[in-house]
């Protein structure tokens, strides 16, 4: 036993994704700035270039088409955010491309493909790779399996005249307010070269049926590690059936269908430079309500030295994370005040806490 669990320590929390010698960074947008999905760049100049993902990173591994990955031919940067609250990614998509090849109504469109597996549960998310081949061509498959645990975008660069991505699963509303949105801008007709710049934001899931009232978001969580890869798909012959390239961040060409071949991104804290140097903030819960016990948590950001809790009721404590009895029922207003050698802050809740 103690041979096993250090050898799950020693391959760590991303054990089962692909290129496990690399970690991208998610970048914490704070709750005053959320980036508009308008297709303007401007909200993301505050992100560190170090949270860039351009194509050094991708690797062409379909075999028979050739490397072709050139920043003459296709140059991307790409971006990605996240709120904490919120259990949605955001993406910044820039694009520099000597021949966009949009004009069709169906897949033959330049592609930036993008699969997400929330909880990391991993293993195929198309029915075509079902680990039982009897219920790869069956319908219900589809239905029960496709898109379910770890969703793909086939998201159209750009889309004009149909939807800005699909969905290659059973939930297309995935790809619908409130659970996404796209604006991207751009100067350029179909053949054309030129710059695109596109934004948009998906919600994860961790369960994703037909019946959205089923569904079961991810919740994401500072520090989390989450499973996600891209792929650009380059049409640059009009006339051509298949892609010219397939360009992907797993340098996996099954990350398209399998979630094991996914990449870590690791949901990164505010940047300093972004912060105060000391924040109060706190939550609770009610540990029992009839005796009205209630366990108080200190989330304050920065140098911490001192706490100093008022809970409303002519009681007080020093402790970081008290639990507090109330003798009477009430609406209470508690008070966290911090301190430390950087300075103090405080953080009050209006009859949050109320108990009967």
């Amino acid at each position: 036993m103690q041979n096993l669990l250090f050898l799950l320590a020693l391959i760590g929390g991303d054990a089962g994704l692909a290129r496990p010698d690399v970690e991208f960074k998610i970048f914490q947008f704070p709750a005053d700035k959320i980036p508009r999905i308008d297709g303007n760049p401007d909200d993301w100049s505050l992100v560190p270039e170090s949270y860039t993902i351009g194509t050094d990173q991708l690797r062409e591994t379909v075999v028979g088409l050739g490397d072709k990955r050139d920043p003459a031919n296709l140059d991307v940067r790409v971006k990605v955010g996240w709120v904490r609250g919120q259990n949605h990614l955001y993406f910044l998509y820039e694009a520099q491309d000597d021949y966009w090849d949009f004009a069709s109504d169906g897949l033959h469109n330049d592609i930036f493909e993008v699969v997400i597996d929330g909880d990391r549960s991993g293993g195929p998310l198309i029915r075509q790779m079902h680990p039982d081949q009897q219920l790869r061509e069956k319908p219900e498959t589809y239905y029960r399996f496709h898109g379910v645990h770890a969703q793909n975008y086939h998201i159209f660069t750009p889309a004009e005249g149909k939807d800005w991505a699909m969905v290659w699963g059973s939930q297309p509303w995935v790809k619908e307010l409130p659970y996404a949105n796209a604006a991207s801008r751009y100067n350029f007709r179909p053949g054309e070269s030129g710059k695109l710049v596109l934004e948009f934001f998906v919600t994860p899931f961790d369960h994703a049926p037909p019946d959205r009232a089923r569904a079961v978001p991810t919740q994401l969580e500072e520090g989390q590690v989450i499973g996600m890869s891209w792929a650009i798909l380059d049409y640059d012959d009009p006339h051509a059936e298949q892609y010219g390239g397939f360009w992907n961040l797993s340098h996996k060409t099954t990350m398209y269908g399998n979630a094991s071949d996914l990449v870590a991104f690791r949901l990164m804290p505010i940047e300093q430079s972004l912060r105060r140097p000391v924040e109060a903030d706190w939550s609770f819960q009610v540990l029992d309500r009839e005796q009205r016990v209630v366990a108080f948590r200190d989330r304050s950001h920065g140098k911490i030295t001192a706490w100093r809790w008022d809970f409303g009721d002519a009681q007080s404590s020093a402790e970081r994370h008290p639990v507090h009895r109330y003798e009477k029922a009430g609406e209470f207003i508690v008070t966290l005040q911090v301190e430390g050698p950087e300075g103090r802050a405080r953080r009050t809740k209006v009859w949050d806490v109320t108990l009967p």
